[in-house]
């Protein structure tokens, strides 16, 4: 079903009757305040999201290609002594 000329007419009138002539710029003037904030506060959210920072994405992250100078993380060697050697969980028993 279309929306036709008659059925807007009959909504105007609806609307006339129920808030009455004196109320209908105020709520127009408010619905007109309430949409420009929306506007601003949705053009404030895009505009926050730095276009040139690449997503923050664990598990899709690709390894530098061979050849370039990418810094190698490496751990520094425990201190201390004592406990399981390296590559073996404590309780095991093949030695």
């Amino acid at each position: 079903m279309r929306l036709q000329p008659v059925h807007l007419i009959i909504l105007l009138v609806l609307v006339l009757l129920i808030f009455g002539a004196a109320k209908l710029p105020d709520i127009t003037r408010n619905v007109g305040k309430s949409m420009k904030i929306f506007k601003q506060e949705v053009k404030e959210l895009r505009d926050d999201t730095d276009p040139n920072q690449p997503p923050a994405t664990g598990s899709d992250a690709t390894p530098p290609a061979a050849g370039t100078d990418a810094p190698t993380v490496t751990t520094p060697p425990q201190q201390g002594g004592g406990g399981t050697p390296p590559g073996s969980a404590p309780g095991d028993t093949n030695r």
